[in-house]
């Protein structure tokens, strides 16, 4: 794929300011430990004027109603997910799906931030390149099915 990088990977880190280690799966307890697998993608902005263009919206995040929430499974995962991608717009081409969880901006966490939070650190004007962990329901379940 143009302008893409992906590959597939368990995601563990350490969640800033803290000692705990992170995993993640679709939906977890705040603050409590999690396990995912993540695919990494990175996305080339697309310059328009002076705008700079990813071609994705995003909902969710901690002040939002989880409730609303269509891709997490019991209603209370707060992430940030992808609502919206823009047919052969940057983020389709990177290979990012509508349904995604975002669980890392260029190496910042995203999984207990704001919407205002998530939007702010996706769009910064001096970033050309954005580069996401995400996980998805069907990277799971697809890692499952390897392991029986």
């Amino acid at each position: 794929m143009k302008g893409a990088k992906n590959d597939f990977r368990p995601l563990s880190y350490l969640q800033p300011g803290r000692n705990t280690k992170v995993s993640e799966t679709m939906s977890f307890i705040p603050g409590q430990p999690v396990t995912a697998v993540v695919q990494r993608i990175e996305i080339r902005k697309l310059r328009q004027g002076e705008h700079l263009i990813l071609g994705f919206s995003i909902g969710g995040g901690i002040d939002q109603d989880p409730g609303q929430n269509p891709f997490s499974e019991d209603k209370s995962d707060k992430g940030i997910y992808v609502t919206r991608v823009t047919p052969e717009g940057p983020a389709e081409v990177a290979g990012l799906m509508m349904g995604d969880k975002v669980m890392q901006v260029n190496g910042w966490d995203m999984t207990m931030v704001t919407h205002d939070q998530a939007r702010k650190r996706l769009t910064k004007k001096n970033e050309d390149v954005v580069r996401l962990l995400v996980t998805r329901k069907s990277l799971e379940q697809a890692v499952k099915h390897s392991m029986m």
